[in-house]
């Protein structure tokens, strides 16, 4: 019998499905780069800074323009390497052989760029089953901020199931802006 977190994620994938369908990723994407400059103003990001992001996949939240905007600020952009037991290598997005930086690359970033399926509004997040980033985020510095980039609609006010290895995200952002979660007590 399929848990709570299953259903719930299979019913977030059939509404992502819909969601695409209806929107144009590309101009989402744009609204995501303007949403998130008040956020890299306020944490300086700028020359030197290390960001991660992601290759979205097509049904994924479109972050070209916003990897743009943070290379135009002279940030670099780690996207992750999905190893085969599931855990987070990342490689520099501007390597076209995308060389492994190891696991703990992200370790220094002040703002971490995730994806995702799904967030309540008390941070909990839905991915995609692998646990990737659960199992990465554990060796980000503890003052990073953690956003999950979702489409409209994906935020959900009612509760995600949590299991106690589930990494909670700080905020959601979205062509409708950025939003930020209440974390659990």
């Amino acid at each position: 019998m399929p848990s709570a977190k299953q259903l719930l994620r299979a019913e977030r994938r059939a509404a992502r499905r819909e969601i695409v369908a209806a929107r144009d990723r590309a101009a989402d994407g744009e609204r995501l780069a303007l949403h998130l400059d008040p956020l890299l103003d306020a944490m300086a990001i700028g020359p030197g800074e290390v960001v991660t992001a992601y290759d979205p996949l097509p049904s994924e939240p479109d972050v070209e323009a916003v990897c743009r905007r943070l290379t135009s600020r002279g940030a670099r952009v780690l996207v992750p390497i999905t190893l085969p037991t599931y855990d987070l290598d990342w490689a520099d997005r501007a390597d076209p052989a995308r060389t492994p930086l190891g696991l703990d690359a992200h370790a220094a970033c002040r703002l971490l760029l995730i994806p995702g399926l799904a967030a309540d509004r008390t941070g909990a997040r839905l991915g995609q089953a692998g646990g990737c980033y659960d199992r990465a985020l554990p060796r980000a510095d503890t003052r990073a901020t953690v956003v999950l980039v979702l489409h409209p609609g994906e935020l959900l006010d009612a509760s995600i199931p949590v299991d106690p290895w589930d990494q909670p995200v700080h905020a959601v952002l979205s062509a409708d802006g950025l939003t930020w979660l209440r974390p659990r007590p």
